[in-house]
């Protein structure tokens, strides 16, 4: 027969021996950061600026609004917008019927008074004749001279209104000034124009300007002697020089930019009227990195970014030096701190800690 012995531990040794066994020391367990995705750029080094580009178009430097010299109605138009006219080409007409009546009586009226001044100087003469003969009085005499003078006033009256009927009826035809371009019609046929009224704009495609409108905080920082690039915007490798030569002194009310115009040097024949244009300068500047504004941290009087390390699995922190803030209120520039091909972090710089694992989530190279 086999007999177990059964051994009996106290309850109260028991629950010592667990209060005991919490006492002891806890072992510490570090969490691995966790692994951060973060966007990155690649940054080269800059010794240029470049101002602009603005859009703008080429204009005529002279352009005249031609009208008729007297109202009538209009019965032809000759030209149209784009229509290359020469100096003395006809461009649009008058009814000439009005016109030609207001000749025809002039010339009447200049026959009349031709008539009477004749008549007057034969009576002056007879009665001059016969006062030397004592056959008429001296009142006689004063009367047919001042009747002689009285015609010939006429006369040259007549003669002026005369060529003033032919001048009106020259009127009638609207010619160009010079050799140019029409670049707008402003009358239709039948309508009837009052003096001066405009018809067409002839413009001279000899000597063109660049046009372009600056907004008025930016026309302070543009150098006054800078020769820009005018490109075509249809084709970019087109350029030409161009230096400003007008300045408008007023901004626009509605767009708060102000208007300037640059003369093209030696422009070529692709550079037509109405083309459209961008207009920008380069300038040298100190070497430097412009950087987005959201890959600076800032800690007081500290300016640093997050430098990517060349496994592109972690971050260290550097300092860096800012310059005179670019035209872009994005960025910023970065004159000491950086070397061309250093990957910064970019975005959520205030989240990461020194050292930390990342993963390159998207390059702007």
């Amino acid at each position: 027969m086999m007999v177990f012995s059964r051994r009996i531990v106290p309850l109260g040794a028991a629950a010592l021996t667990v209060s005991l066994a919490a006492c002891g020391p806890k072992e510490e367990v570090h969490e691995a950061a966790p692994i951060r995705p973060v966007l990155t750029r690649v940054v080269e080094a800059s010794d240029t600026v470049m101002f602009g580009p603005f859009a703008g178009t080429v204009e005529p430097r002279y352009q005249s609004q031609l009208g008729f010299q007297i109202p009538g109605r209009m019965v032809a138009r000759d030209v149209t917008v784009g229509d290359l006219v020469t100096q003395g080409q006809r461009l649009a007409a008058l009814d000439p019927v009005v016109t030609r009546f207001d000749l025809t009586r002039a010339e009447a009226d200049l026959a009349d008074a031709r008539g009477q001044a004749e008549n007057a100087t034969a009576a002056e003469a007879r009665t001059r004749r016969l006062m030397s003969a004592n056959a008429v009085s001296r009142a006689s005499m004063d009367q047919a001279v001042a009747r002689r003078d009285t015609t010939q006033a006429r006369l040259s009256q007549a003669e002026a209104n005369l060529q003033k009927a032919r001048d009106q009826m020259g009127y009638t035809e609207l010619k160009a000034e010079f050799d140019g371009v029409v670049t707008q019609r402003l009358a239709e046929i039948g309508q009837v124009l009052s003096a001066g009224q405009g018809v067409v704009t002839v413009a001279r495609p000899d000597a063109r300007d660049a046009v372009v409108d600056i907004p008025e905080a930016l026309v302070g920082a543009m150098p006054a002697d800078g020769v820009f690039t005018v490109a075509l915007q249809s084709a970019p490798e087109l350029t030409v020089r161009g230096r400003v030569r007008e300045t408008a002194p007023f901004a626009d009310s509605n767009t708060r930019t102000r208007r300037i115009r640059m003369t093209l040097e030696d422009p070529k024949p692709a550079f037509r009227l109405g083309a459209t244009i961008n207009v920008s300068l380069s300038q040298d500047v100190a070497r430097r990195f412009l950087i987005p504004a959201t890959a600076v941290l800032t800690e007081g009087e500290r300016r640093s970014v997050w430098l990517v390390g060349a496994d592109g699995r972690s971050v260290s922190r550097r300092d860096v030096t800012l310059g005179p803030q670019p035209e872009n209120a994005g960025e910023v520039a970065v004159m000491n701190g950086l070397n061309p091909g250093d990957r910064i972090v970019v975005a959520g710089v205030h989240s990461i800690r020194d050292g930390q694992a990342v993963r390159l989530a998207s390059a702007a190279e």
